[in-house]
């Protein structure tokens, strides 16, 4: 079958990585597995070789069109950020790295046992970054909050039909319980967003103007019930958990 591509996309044909992926899935017939961005299925063939159900979305009807029939592949055509998801157990795929934040945090939102997923290799190292790094930031802790996250390989731009313009990374995500407990969840994401906002500043400050969109009614209290050890001090170098109690202590002084 003829295979075509279309501007800005980068499809994966490096068969050894394609081979590796299936290898990290640790793929059976009792897995159903997601993969979001079919593209014209090279990946999905390979998952519905050992999987016992692909789901398989693609948006482009053109392309989800070439993929080759399988009684075990259901092929969805439309926007993985607006779908529902069907249920599943591993989710398996090169994600269109334009959608990279959304989607993954939409994936958290589900219940599955095992991610292999494909990122640029730069927003991988977001995602694994430890406290003090450079990487270190709001998707570190967002995404280490829900799910062990690792780096498996880093796969170069000529594994791509057309090249990205960066490394990319294979990365393991398995969802568990979060390490830490959070008086409101909802509130934390929103104050980790806040607390990064201005990375070089001191958290004070961050807080300070971040008052209005985190719904403190009163900022200059609020201030002073804050330990002053870790406001002084930039996000970037505290710890989740220490965040994690700064957010429970705010999420009293909301109007």
């Amino acid at each position: 079958m003829t295979k075509w591509y279309k501007k800005d996309q980068h499809f994966l044909v490096d068969e050894q990585v394609l081979n590796r992926i299936i290898q990290y899935g640790r793929l059976n017939r009792t897995d159903t597995v997601l993969e979001i961005g079919a593209g014209y299925g090279n990946l999905t063939e390979k998952l519905a070789a050992r999987a016992g159900r692909v789901i398989a979305i693609e948006v482009d009807a053109q392309l989800a069109s070439s993929i080759e029939g399988r009684e075990n592949v259901d092929i969805i055509i439309g926007d993985a950020l607006k779908l529902e998801f069907p249920p599943f157990n591993k989710v398996i795929a090169n994600l269109p790295y334009s959608i990279s934040s959304p989607v993954t945090f939409k994936l958290l939102l589900y219940k599955f046992e095992l991610g292999i997923l494909m990122y640029q290799y730069e927003f991988a190292k977001r995602m694994v970054a430890l406290p003090a790094s450079e990487d270190y930031g709001r998707l570190s802790i967002a995404v280490q909050y829900y799910a062990d996250v690792e780096i498996l390989e880093v796969v170069p731009r000529s594994a791509f039909s057309t090249p990205p313009e960066v490394n990319s990374a294979i990365i393991r995500l398995v969802p568990r319980p979060p390490p830490y407990d959070v008086k409101d969840e909802n509130f934390f994401m929103r104050f980790i967003k806040a607390a990064f906002s201005q990375r070089r500043k001191k958290l004070r400050n961050a807080i300070i103007n971040n008052a209005a969109p985190l719904g403190i009614r009163d900022i200059d209290i609020a201030i002073k019930k804050l330990p002053a050890e870790l406001i002084e001090r930039r996000a970037e170098t505290i710890p989740p958990q220490e965040l994690a109690k700064l957010a429970d202590i705010l999420t009293y002084e909301r109007i």
